[in-house]
């Protein structure tokens, strides 16, 4: 029930930040302020949803993680891991070809990866394990 908590503290804290950052930012959004604000509220919608599903789950008195939400979550970061590197060998393709500051890549890369586990988690979690 701790770490549920802590992580809808945190997202809170991450959209308190992302208001302060909207509202004092500069004098009109660009593609890639919008495009950042959509992908940092995709990761904090998703990290309040694991938030309260582990709250409720410890209301119910389950243990906080089973043998399928550990195998569901070794499955996803498998697969996400291996997806990423063909992510990370894309933005190394574009990086000569864009003219892009190295950091800005590199915040892009490590946002594509949160998007890219909470996707296979996503469907992971809602198709199912196979049988193996």
């Amino acid at each position: 029930m701790k770490k549920g908590i802590v992580m809808i503290i945190i997202a809170a804290v991450i959209l308190i930040t992302v208001a302060i950052w909207i509202f004092l930012g500069s004098a009109g959004p660009k593609f890639f302020d919008l495009l950042s604000v959509a992908v940092i509220l995709l990761v904090v919608v998703f990290a309040i949803f694991l938030g309260f599903k582990r709250i409720s789950s410890s209301r119910r008195g389950e243990p906080p993680e089973d043998e399928l939400s550990k195998k569901v979550m070794q499955k996803t970061a498998g697969l996400s891991f291996y997806i990423s590197l063909y992510l990370w060998l894309g933005i190394m393709y574009f990086s000569e070809k864009l003219n892009y500051e190295t950091h800005t890549l590199i915040a892009g890369g490590i946002v594509g990866m949160a998007v890219i586990f909470a996707v296979c988690w996503l469907v992971i979690n809602f198709r199912g394990i196979r049988n193996e």
